[in-house]
């Protein structure tokens, strides 16, 4: 026999919720409350519910379910206040956020896939392989999880999908939670970090609220950007440069190119210069990375110095194109950028 599929509730979206909800929910105002319990407050047991009858939270829990991540691991706070969560998902997965309070501001680092199949040489969740995609409960249950163990009210949260996964490979689940997530947090305070898969990007194009965007570009040259990105075979980088210029940036807004620096490989004024030529006519800006090394990666990967870290910086500054450089956070608990995983996770491979 078929086991039966219990739906669970934190997957949908406000009108699926609604339709879910209505054969079984009257009066049509305690579906609101339920949504509110749902999206505002991170519930999961319907007996948190305590503004609806006993009789409704009882039937509603026989036929549906909350489920959200288990918290499974926390690091002790790093000394910037950083500290990362594993969670546990129902098949055993394991997924990584990050918890990084940034002054009046705390950023959530978001997973959106339990491992990543993009395979960027410089990125640890891509040594440990392809997993799967989240469902929209458990994206947006690491927001609920990390905001109720932590106490972060929803107006100081900034959110970033640039944890564990590939966002834009998994765009229908991606919508979703972000429609939900966009009821407390502005699109203007989430960004979906992406290795540059250009069918994502367009249908992102294409939503009514969009986020903030930023692009993985690393290289300023393709051959370059191919050995260290395999996903720059299939979409080239100057389809994706094109493919940036016809995105919709509101009056304002601008979209990010992060730019991880290694020694000696793409990190010289001229690779700046070569940069800033492939950014022209762009609204963008550039978020510099030195590299975070790890074991598991590549020998030859080494952070440069703090000199030829500034030389590039002042490269781009020197062609008019703005640029931070981004001072990793969460170094010290294997946090900072490219370097989420499981501890107990072993290799899978790309």
């Amino acid at each position: 026999m078929k086991e039966r599929v219990v739906p669970n509730l934190h997957d949908l979206g406000a009108a699926a919720l609604a339709a879910e909800l209505s054969p079984h929910v009257h009066p049509s105002f305690r579906i609101r409350q339920i949504e509110k319990w749902l999206h505002d407050r991170g519930a999961w047991s319907f007996d948190q519910m305590t503004d609806l009858p006993r009789e409704l939270r009882d039937s509603l829990a026989s036929r549906f379910t909350l489920d959200l991540a288990e918290t499974t691991e926390r690091t002790p706070p790093a000394p910037d206040g950083s500290e990362k969560f594993l969670f546990r998902l129902g098949d055993g997965s394991l997924v990584e956020s990050v918890f990084m309070p940034m002054g009046e501001r705390t950023t959530l680092c978001l997973s959106s896939q339990a491992g990543c199949a993009v395979g960027c040489t410089f990125c640890v969740t891509g040594f440990y392989g392809a997993g799967r995609n989240l469902t929209p409960s458990e994206i947006v249950g690491q927001v609920h999880r990390i905001r109720l163990e932590k106490d972060v009210a929803w107006e100081r949260m900034n959110l970033v999908f640039m944890g564990m996964g590939e966002p834009l490979l998994n765009f229908e689940n991606l919508a979703i939670a972000l429609e939900t997530l966009e009821r407390n947090v502005s699109p203007r305070r989430i960004t979906i970090s992406t290795s540059g898969i250009i069918p994502g990007i367009r249908e992102l194009a294409a939503l009514e609220r969009r986020p903030n965007l930023a692009v993985s570009i690393n290289a300023p040259d393709q051959k370059r950007r191919e050995e260290i990105m395999p996903i720059t075979k299939k979409y080239p980088l100057a389809e994706l440069i094109e493919t940036l210029r016809e995105y919709p940036l509101e009056k304002g807004r601008e979209m990010t190119a992060e730019y991880v620096l290694l020694a000696g490989w793409n990190d010289a004024p001229d690779d700046a210069a070569q940069l800033a030529r492939l950014l022209r006519g762009l609204d963008v800006k550039v978020n510099a990375i030195p590299f975070n090394p790890d074991p598991s990666l590549p020998e030859w990967m080494k952070r440069p110095h703090d000199a030829a870290i500034d030389r590039f910086a002042a490269a781009l500054v020197r062609h008019r194109v703005p640029v931070t450089v981004r001072r990793s956070r969460g170094d010290q608990i294997s946090a900072a950028c490219g370097q989420l995983r499981g501890k107990s996770e072993r290799r899978r491979g790309a």
